[in-house]
């Protein structure tokens, strides 16, 4: 087995820039994964984090950080999406920042027997917080609908031979059960065409889709950006470090609207999603930040990142 790989706070100079950490401001991680946004952000100012996650081994490694940093780090045990009621739960009404690096971590990447990644063998899981109640990769493979199937890998992992994929699967869970990363893996590897000038596996796609419909990711997020108008304070920064173009379109198409600009139109915008009568964020960074070539070049996984940020204004300071 490859030995585990190191974690990266993904464009964490650029993120702290934006942030801009000051004494007294309390701000919310709402990936706190091992730590590194975080740690970054106390060491930064006499500050406060509430640092949120789903996954159970979280709670251990902030254990350790609350050691060294005390009250002034919070853990609470939950889903970014929940950002509002968690924080408030905590004993705050707004805060001064709010920080998502949306996705998986490279900690439960690295795990096999969370069933990320096809690049261990592992059962087909895929569940960010280990929730019994929710259903896993496996589940999905082997109970959907030929069709479904299809349009959930289409739509989450824009895998254009989507149709030629949910077919096999299908024909193959017939005589088995689908169970384990390897195996669907190589079902895939066998339908779609790999060549020299692909820089990904052609499972790739296909995992993606699954782990987004897994952990609700797309749902989670755009609950997470509704939480931020309410939560941040005037004068409050939200930052999302996104990792594909679904991510970072609803962060888009919301900061877009929310600051009085129009984007395109997206096909996955939840309906809810309306502009609001006056701006209530402006864009800082007014476009896109991607990471240093040196970051990439320590740290691959980093290459599709894309970091955008807003400051929460109100109407009475749009009117002045």
């Amino acid at each position: 087995m490859s030995a585990p790989s190191p974690h990266f706070p993904v464009m964490l100079p650029q993120v702290l820039e934006v942030l801009a950490p000051k004494d007294g401001e309390v701000y919310v991680d709402g990936t706190f994964g091992v730590g590194g946004y975080t740690r970054a952000f106390l060491e930064s100012a006499d500050c406060t984090v509430i640092a949120i996650d789903r996954d159970p081994a979280a709670k251990a490694r902030a254990a350790e950080m609350q050691k060294e940093f005390g009250t002034r780090l919070i853990f609470v045990a939950g889903r970014f999406g929940d950002a509002l009621g968690l924080v408030r739960a905590a004993g705050y009404e707004q805060v001064d920042g709010l920080v998502l690096d949306v996705g998986v971590s490279s900690v439960q990447i690295d795990q096999p027997e969370r069933g990320f990644s096809f690049r261990f063998d592992g059962p087909l899981d895929m569940r960010m917080g280990n929730d019994e109640a929710t259903e896993t990769a496996a589940d999905i493979v082997n109970t959907y609908k030929e069709e479904d199937l299809a349009n959930l890998i289409y739509k989450y992992g824009d895998e254009r031979l989507s149709r030629r994929i949910a077919r096999r699967i299908v024909r193959e869970r017939e005589s088995a059960r689908i169970e384990t990363t390897a195996q669907l893996a190589n079902i895939i590897r066998a339908v779609v065409p790999s060549s020299p000038k692909d820089k990904i596996d052609p499972a790739t796609r296909t995992f993606q889709a699954l782990r987004i419909a897994v952990n609700d990711e797309l749902g989670e997020l755009e609950r997470a950006l509704e939480a931020a108008q309410t939560l941040l304070k005037s004068g409050g920064r939200l930052i999302v470090v996104s990792f594909h173009s679904l991510e970072d379109g609803l962060v888009k198409t919301f900061l877009y609207e929310r600051s009085g600009k129009s984007a395109g139109p997206s096909r996955h915008l939840p309906a809810q999603m309306v502009p609001s009568s006056q701006p209530s964020f402006v864009l800082s960074p007014r476009k896109p930040v991607s990471p240093s070539d040196d970051e990439t070049r320590v740290n691959p996984r980093s290459r599709s990142a894309r970091l955008r940020g807003a400051i929460r204004i109100y109407d009475d300071e749009v009117a002045a």
